[in-house]
């Protein structure tokens, strides 16, 4: 098991009528980070990046799969005691995994891109499956089926209400953009299990930084929605054809860089469904959207990230209604937050600091030890660490 540690807890009132405002200091109801025993798995995790939750050997138990950039390898790490299990080496720059059982057969295949930059010309964008060769605790095989520059995150996902997965690759920026505008066509594309050959979806301008896959509304399959300079898109596969359309904008500011997202994710307060994003690319703002009437009302909640790179919606309460959860891996501010709504109206939200020393790259959040509450698990870029964040509420 991994070491049991303690860490400071701090409660701040974010009232949302006071944007940028300096936020006062409160305690209440709603105080969830007091509840967590945090657990460090793993560190050396140089340039920590992503973490994924999955039954790898198929024991019951869910094991840890993180992504470290600033490694040459993939391990995974098995539950209950967390021993460290390679999975293949000789990588440059690993970025973003995702898994799926391409052929029913009960093993987990991985989606894996690697050899990853921001300069498209640097970048080799290798797109790879890995597969289980009898004993997942073993070397598993490899078999690559592209090259995309920037290649950057992958998810398998469910297009055509089938049932049947498709891997989505979403790269940072187009061929032949530069820094800092990084203009220019942004392919997103998705590979069918079997022939593996590279499909377009659609074309985003500028930087794609967030990918999310969620459900369809009016219809089977999954939704397919990115973040990045031009703001927040939904892309579903409708009769036989691409729908491409706007969610929100994002931040309104000037390219490069000031405006659009970063990150996505959909919230549920119980009543109703929020979108909340981090803006602008690795931006420092926490921002929250409503319906009103036809339209997402924007509101930010946090101004004062350092640098979100992660925004999760979960209920780690069981009471009914998503808190927010936000990694943020800034130079000078960083950390791991815990954002509840205090008001139904979205006046004002709490915020909790969970973890104020790691440099948070991503959290997931999952079941680790079956006790039915949800945990958290995050990792740190230059902090390097793989911690489990024990949920102890009753």
């Amino acid at each position: 098991m991994g070491t049991l540690r303690t860490r400071l807890v701090s409660r701040i009132v974010l009232p949302a009528a006071l944007l940028g405002a300096l936020p006062g200091y409160a305690h209440g109801p709603h105080d969830h980070a007091e509840h967590f025993e945090v657990r460090e798995i793993a560190t050396g995790m140089v340039d920590g990046y992503q973490i994924v939750v999955a039954d790898l050997n198929r024991d019951g138990r869910l094991d840890l799969l993180p992504v470290a950039s600033g490694l040459d390898e993939i391990a995974w790490f098995e539950n209950p005691g967390w021993q460290r299990h390679v999975i293949t080496g000789n990588l440059t720059r690993p970025e973003n995994v995702d898994v799926y059982d391409v052929d029913g057969d009960g093993s987990l295949e991985i989606g894996l891109v690697s050899g990853f930059s921001q300069a498209p010309q640097r970048s080799t964008g290798i797109v790879e499956i890995l597969s289980v060769n009898g004993d997942p605790t073993q070397p598993w095989s490899s078999r690559e089926i592209d090259r995309l520059p920037t290649s950057h995150r992958v998810r398998w996902t469910d297009i055509d209400g089938s049932g049947r997965k498709v891997l989505v690759n979403a790269p940072l920026a187009g061929r032949l953009a530069e820094a800092p505008d990084f203009r220019g066509a942004t392919p997103l594309v998705y590979y069918r299990p079997g022939a593996w050959r590279r499909e377009v979806i659609a074309t985003n301008d500028g930087v794609v930084h967030g990918l999310y896959v969620g459900p369809r509304e009016g219809g089977a399959g999954q939704t397919i929605i990115t973040a990045g300079f031009a703001g927040v898109f939904a892309h579903a596969l409708r009769t036989g054809s691409w729908q491409r359309r706007r969610v929100v904008a994002g931040k309104p500011a000037v390219w490069p860089g000031g405006g659009g997202a970063s990150e996505f994710t959909v919230l549920d307060s119980g009543a109703e469904r929020w979108l909340a994003t981090i803006e602008p690319w690795y931006g420092s703002e926490l921002v929250v959207y409503r319906m009103q009437g036809a339209d997402w009302a924007r509101t930010v909640i946090d101004p004062g990230v350092g640098l979100g790179h992660t925004v999760l919606g979960v209920d780690l309460d069981a009471d009914g209604s998503d808190e927010l959860i936000v990694a943020d891996r800034g130079d000078d501010v960083r950390g791991v937050y815990i954002y509840t709504l205090t008001q139904t109206s979205g006046a004002s939200w709490a915020k909790e600091i969970l973890d104020p020393d790691m440099q948070a790259s991503n959290c997931t959040a999952a079941d680790l030890d079956g006790n039915s509450r949800v945990d958290l698990v995050c990792i740190g870029r230059a902090t390097e660490e793989l911690n489990w964040y024990r949920n102890t509420l009753q």
